[in-house]
């Protein structure tokens, strides 16, 4: 999941961007932001770089594997072809 962290740091900002005159509601729009931010990262069913890594070794190993089982089909077929 994303660090809650950024989250705050993007509450933050946008906070930081509304004009003076709202500056009273800074506090109130900061957490509402930081909860919708919250919430929408939470419905994009995103995972961690981590998870992401592991996935991308798992599937270069499983490529491995299938590009020496296609030589081994191909050499079969080949020997077959040649009886």
């Amino acid at each position: 999941m994303i660090d809650p962290k950024k989250i705050d740091d993007i509450a933050a900002k946008l906070s930081e961007a509304i004009p003076p005159g709202a500056k009273a509601l800074q506090q109130d729009l900061q957490a509402q932001f930081k909860q919708i931010l919250q919430s929408m990262i939470a419905r994009m069913d995103l995972v961690t770089r981590e998870e992401f890594d592991a996935q991308t070794k798992v599937l270069a190993k499983t490529r491995e594997k299938i590009d020496a089982l296609e030589k081994v089909v191909a050499d079969l077929e080949d020997k077959l072809k040649n009886t």
